[in-house]
Order: C-alpha cells, then sequence, then structure tokens
C-alpha cells in the first residue's frame, strides 16, 4: 500500500529523531492520535521534539528543510508560551502541514510533572521516542479536554444577554448599509463568541454532553438533521442588504431556540422577551432600506 504524503513525511521525521544525539525525546500528539477528532488528508502532523542543546535548532531553523521544501513559515519563542516551549508551524509546497513543538529538557521535565496534565497532552499524544525516560511521569490522555461541559447558569445567562445585546448593533448596519461593521459584527464577533457556544450546547444537550463537536463546528453536519444544517447554512450571506437580513434573522430564530433547549434541558431559567424585542427592532430596519 503506498503511503500518504504526510505518512512519508511522519517516516522522515521519525528517522531523523532516531538518528540525531541532539534529540532526547518526541512526541506524536493533536487530531492524529486523538480518537474523538475527525482526521483526514489535511490533518497536521503535530511533533512535539526535546533538545539537549535547544538554541541551535530554535535560533537556525534551517533544519526543516530536511522534510521537504517549505512553502511558507512561523516561528514563535518562548516569550509566546510562558517560557514553556517554542514553536515553528510549517507549510510544506506537498501540502503537508507540521507544527513542531520545541523543548529543552528542563522545560519538558517542568511539563511533564505537573500535577494536571496539560491540554495539548490530554488532546492525545503518542510517544515516538524516549532515549532517557523523560516521559515516564506522565499520564495517560484522557480526551476529556474537548468534550462540551455544561454550562453554568451564570454562564448561560451572560452569553444570552452578550448575544442579544451585540445582535442590536445589526439593524443600524443594515440600515445604513453598512456592510464592513455588519460582516464584522456578525461574524466575528456574535457567530463566533456566542452562536457557535450556543449551538455547541445545544448539540450536547441532545447526547448526553458526552460529545466534541471539534474545532468551530466541524462535526456540526454529523450531529445536526438535515434540517437543522440547512437551518444553520441560512445565517451566511454575500453582499447584499437583503441576504444578511435574512441571515441575522434567522441566526436570531436560531440561537433562541438553541437557548430555549439547552434552559429546559439544564431546568435553567430563560427570558424569551429579548428574542422578541430583537426580532421587532431588526424588521424595522428592513424597512429602512427596502
Amino acid at each position: 500500500m503506498c503511503m500518504s504524503k504526510r505518512d512519508q513525511k511522519l517516516q522522515q521525521i521519525k528517522d531523523w529523531i532516531a538518528s540525531n544525539e541532539d534529540i532526547r525525546a518526541a512526541l506524536l500528539t493533536s487530531s492524529l492520535v486523538n480518537p474523538l477528532a475527525p482526521v483526514d488528508d489535511y490533518s497536521d502532523l503535530d511533533i512535539e521534539l526535546v533538545f539537549e542543546n535547544l538554541g541551535s535548532y530554535s535560533s537556525d531553523s534551517s533544519w526543516i528543510g530536511l522534510f521537504g521544501a517549505p512553502m511558507i513559515h512561523y516561528e514563535e519563542g518562548p516569550e509566546a508560551f510562558d517560557g514553556k516551549h517554542s514553536m515553528i508551524m510549517v507549510q510544506y509546497m506537498d501540502g503537508v502541514k507540521v507544527d513542531f513543538k520545541l523543548y529543552s529538557i528542563s522545560q519538558f521535565q517542568q511539563e511533564a510533572q505537573a500535577e494536571v496534565l496539560p491540554e495539548d497532552w490530554d488532546i492525545g499524544y503518542e510517544i515516538l521516542l524516549d532515549k532517557d525516560n523523560l516521559t515516564s511521569d506522565i499520564s495517560p490522555p484522557t480526551y476529556g479536554i474537548s468534550i462540551i461541559k455544561r454550562p453554568f447558569q451564570d454562564q448561560f445567562n451572560k452569553l444570552v444577554h452578550d448575544f442579544y445585546w451585540d445582535m442590536s448593533y445589526l439593524p443600524k448596519c443594515l440600515a445604513r448599509g453598512d456592510i464592513f461593521y455588519l460582516k464584522f459584527m456578525m461574524e466575528h464577533i456574535i457567530r463566533v463568541e456566542y452562536f457557535i457556544p450556543m449551538l455547541e450546547w445545544f448539540i450536547a444537550s441532545k447526547h448526553n454532553w458526552e460529545i466534541t463537536t471539534n474545532k468551530y463546528g466541524r462535526l456540526f453536519p454529523k450531529y445536526l438533521s438535515q434540517q437543522e444544517w440547512t437551518d444553520v447554512l441560512q445565517t451566511f450571506a454575500a453582499d447584499s442588504m437583503e441576504e444578511n437580513y435574512k441571515a441575522a434573522r434567522k441566526m436570531l430564530e436560531l440561537f433562541h431556540g438553541y437557548a430555549a433547549t439547552v434552559a429546559t434541558d439544564l431546568d435553567f431559567t430563560y427570558e424569551s422577551s429579548k428574542f422578541e424585542r430583537l426580532r421587532t427592532y431588526l424588521n424595522q430596519a428592513k424597512q429602512e432600506y427596502s
């Protein structure tokens, strides 16, 4: 059987790790070793490397070319991660993306001896090589970090309040024809910070709070009915004010339905009058631009 490009690159990296005396341990992490995560041909390689002499590898990243021609790469030093590690993320020309996490031995030991398993390891890990028994203190992953958690009443209340408050900006944007601010509020703020979390809670409430929908809803189609998924798609719009009005109205209606379902499941109170007032306000704005 032919190896995929990603598998070929992983083997190249594993061979390099085994022959390089500066590397004392290595782990494969993230979706490829998480049984709950969706994996396809575009899934990244997430490799953690523990170096005897980290400085020569973090200061000169030319070694990333050993595994193929990089199209572009991005480097972040330890200051970006509270001094715990560094990162070099590489998109190769063959389409494979590799995220290298770089540790010194002392940095890795500190993480390995922590009382709580770091999130990146709890998601899932596989020890590729350990030349000095550095991984002996690492607990097995629980994979629980990615499971959608039940909200508390105050969390639920805040998300509901914030959603309806920020939705109140959209009618003015529609009336003004202000497409840039409309898209900023609807896509960057409202969808990401409120709509997606409420939809996650809605789905989890129907599956006993034992599932993950992965990053930003990658698994939404798996857990929604065809009609529910069609409804979600109708919250996306192009450039006309009419299309954006319909998308905003649909998002408002869906959020209300999701919130009511979650509140019932968790025996929370939910003030639906905000929905009624926002819907009236949104309909008034439609008359302004029509």
